[in-house]
């Protein structure tokens, strides 16, 4: 055994493995080495092939700027040598050499031995006739001056037949290769797929040009549709203007379109919808340039192009909100928000982080959800002071220990029960969870002195026909009570709705300042890709196969974006004064029977063909329409004109807290009447369905909360602990 094999063997195990790694790493610096070097011969020989390109294209130059000229002297003279006089001869012969470096010196300052003539364009060209200009005026003037003055002719047809030859060495590669490509796209024998453009502007061309230039797509543009009536019936590359978008279903089978490209970058988003509404009624698969900044940053290819998403059918125009007015609310202030781990809810914490908050606390009782979120931020804003803490809003013993520990200023309360068809089966939970943890979080926010309280409410609330809607209602009235209380100076007559005792904490001390929080709601509809949104639940069904359910044909329903949701809350906290319910001008309702259907041809299917639509009735508490505000309330404008404020519907503060009270100990003691409660509290609720107490709530043993019911729950004060589900 040699020497190196005993003291490999003596080796220990990780002085073996620190060997290795060492020869790992100097094989790898090797290859290293070997491939820059490789790297620098390649770098050498296309620099030494671009010098000799630059030298042949400088000494072509020469000679055919002064062969220009000759010839244009050849032919004054009838194309005969021998009559050319010798004045005339001597002049340019003696001019040549001066010319000729002028000519070499302007074609330098005009960078025309720096382009890439594989890619010459009109800058090119542009610049090559900005040279001849300058040439020209050198020799009408040199020759003249110093010489002799020479024949009209003599300057007319040189700088023609100069402009002609420099200008053909330099464009000559670039036709060729535009021949290559035309002739490739001729000897095909048919394209993989016929397109349709939309959209004759500046970008639509550019598709266009990139479709016909671009050798990984074998897509053929046969017409384009545009809405300007002074396009229509002309042609642009020899591609024919058929019409407006009146004309996309005829021309779609007149072409015998496979593929539609939407090149609409500037369009309203109402204009987008209509024009992919009408788009989706064909069979063609579509494509669409997102939008304007794709143009302004030249990311106009037909790479770029992306699937038309459902999103794209809701087309609305985005909410402006003015992130300025956001920084001044957000900056440097403690925030809460409840239910932080939701889809609002973790949308509102990210937007909030970007605004430099001095401390933002996730509060929520789903643990996994807030994991989630708390490892996005870390993430994100490595600096910022987060705090993630689990905990009901019906715990208020909780919710008093994190208001006092943490003095938010600002809370944003998002946790509530959302789902309407298990609320009609847990109409006590909604209570307890929405309207009691509300109240109980509303509670701690005044009496810690937080000076904003925005709730996130729902377009369910008006006129619900549901017990969410009537539980988001009652989170209203809520809120609307507080402001009240405060602006009147009576915040101390707001009871204390626990379910432990009071003297234990959360009763506004006696000697305390009037409260100045200000109490506020946001009020939207549907949100798109929140949890137990439509959109998630029929991908999934058209991915099985089908069918796909739709309650009702007629339904209609309010949509807007996550983002978009949160940039409204965001923005009405800086409006707010309080009192105020805050409500989005969301445009046009959608038919949800439509949205099914455009899904499917989104997804390459034939409605009722292949994956098939089953209509299912209306779930209990459903209505075919959504209302953002009640008849009662009016609207008055903000400084956005996409936000509006619904004036607050006027009602006895003092019997609505009474009739709180009694509701809160029905809902903990599941009064199976819990919805007839309800609907005293609330006059516009109205139940859509009646339904058995046996399968929601446990038979009472009164039908109406009594005395001893509030007694009873007064005695089980220590017992009572409520879990939450946030949006």
């Amino acid at each position: 055994m040699s020497p190196a094999e005993e003291d490999e063997r003596t080796l220990r195990p990780k002085d073996r493995l620190d060997m290795l790694l060492k020869w790992k790493r100097e094989i790898c610096m090797e290859k290293d080495v070997e491939k820059k070097a490789e790297q620098k011969r390649e770098e050498a020989a296309k620099t030494h092939q671009g010098r000799v390109a630059m030298a042949l294209l400088l000494a072509y130059d020469a000679i055919m700027v002064n062969a220009s000229y000759f010839c244009a002297l050849w032919l004054r003279f009838d194309c005969r040598f021998s009559m050319i006089p010798k004045e005339y001869l001597t002049a340019f012969l003696r001019f040549a050499p001066f010319y000729t470096a002028a000519v070499i010196a302007v074609f330098w300052m005009c960078r025309l031995y720096q382009s890439i003539w594989r890619f010459a364009s009109y800058n090119e060209l542009l610049h090559l006739v900005m040279a001849t200009v300058i040439t020209f005026v050198a020799q009408v003037a040199g020759i003249t001056l110093l010489f002799k003055r020479m024949p009209i002719s003599y300057y007319v047809f040189g700088i023609v037949i100069q402009f002609v030859l420099t200008a053909s060495v330099r464009f000559f590669y670039r036709f060729i290769l535009l021949l290559s490509s035309i002739r490739q796209n001729g000897s095909s024998e048919e394209p993989q797929s016929r397109v349709m453009l939309i959209g004759a502007g500046a970008a639509g061309q550019t598709i266009l040009r990139d479709t016909r230039k671009s050798q990984l797509v074998h897509d053929q543009i046969c017409c384009i549709i545009d809405d300007d009536p002074d396009k229509w019936n002309r042609y642009i590359d020899n591609v024919p203007v058929v019409g407006g978008r009146d004309e996309i279903l005829l021309n779609v089978e007149k072409y015998r379109i496979d593929k539609i490209f939407v090149a609409l970058p500037s369009a309203s988003r109402e204009d987008r919808r209509e024009i992919l509404n009408i788009c989706s009624e064909t069979n063609c698969e579509l494509k669409n340039l997102p939008g304007l900044y794709q143009f302004v940053t030249g990311e106009v290819t037909v790479s770029s192009m992306r699937d038309v998403s459902v999103e794209d059918l809701l087309g609305r125009e985005p909410i402006q909100v003015k992130m300025d007015e956001v920084f001044q609310a957000l900056n440097g202030k403690v925030i809460l928000v409840t239910g932080g781990g939701g889809s609002i809810g973790s949308e509102l914490c990210r937007q909030i982080a970007a605004h430099e908050p001095k401390r933002l606390i996730i509060f929520d009782v789903y643990e996994n959800n807030a994991y989630d979120i708390q490892l996005e931020l870390k993430e994100e804003y490595p600096d910022l002071d987060l705090i993630t803490l689990i905990g009901s809003v019906r715990d208020s013993r909780r919710l008093d220990q994190v208001f006092r520990e943490y003095r938010p200023e600002v809370v944003y309360h998002a946790a509530a029960h959302k789902h309407v068809p298990l609320m009609e089966d847990s109409p006590c939970e909604s209570i307890k969870n929405n309207t009691i943890g509300t109240y109980k979080t509303a509670y701690a926010a005044m009496l810690y002195g937080c000076r904003r309280f925005v709730l996130i409410s729902t377009d369910k609330a008006v006129n619900p026909t549901n017990i969410m809607g009537a539980s988001k209602r009652l989170c209203e009235m809520v809120i609307q009570s507080f402001d009240q209380k405060i602006k009147d100076g009576k915040a101390r007559e707001l009871p204390a709705l626990f379910t432990h005792d009071e003297t234990e904490g959360g009763c506004l001390p006696a000697q305390s300042s009037s409260p100045k929080t200000e109490f506020v709601a946001v009020r939207f509809g549907n949100v798109l890709g929140s949890n137990g949104s439509v959109i998630p639940l029929f991908k999934k069904q058209i991915s099985h196969g089908g069918p796909v359910t739709v309650t009702h044909p007629d339904i209609v329903r309010y949509f807007m974006t996550i983002p978009e949701a949160v940039s409204l809350v965001l923005q009405a906290g800086t409006y707010a004064h309080g009192g105020e319910i805050f409500v989005l001008d969301m445009g046009s309702p959608v038919k949800i029977d439509a949205l099914a259907r455009n899904l499917i041809r989104l997804s390459g299917y034939k409605p009722d063909v292949d994956i098939q639509v089953v209509y299912t009735g209306l779930r209990p508490g459903e209505k075919l329409y959504e209302e953002k505000l009640m008849s009662e309330e009016g609207l008055r404008r903000t400084q956005n004109e996409l936000i509006h404020i619904g004036s607050p519907i006027p009602f006895d503060t003092d019997e609505f807290l009474e009739q709180l009270r009694r509701l809160m100990a029905a809902a903990y003691e599941n009064e199976g009447a819990i919805r007839e409660i309800v609907a005293e509290v609330v006059p516009t609720y109205r139940p859509s369905t009646k339904v058995p107490g046996s399968s929601k709530c446990p038979e009472p043993v009164e039908q109406n909360p009594s005395e001893s019911a509030l007694k009873h729950l007064e005695e089980r004060q220590e017992r009572v602990v409520g879990y939450g589900v946030q949006v």
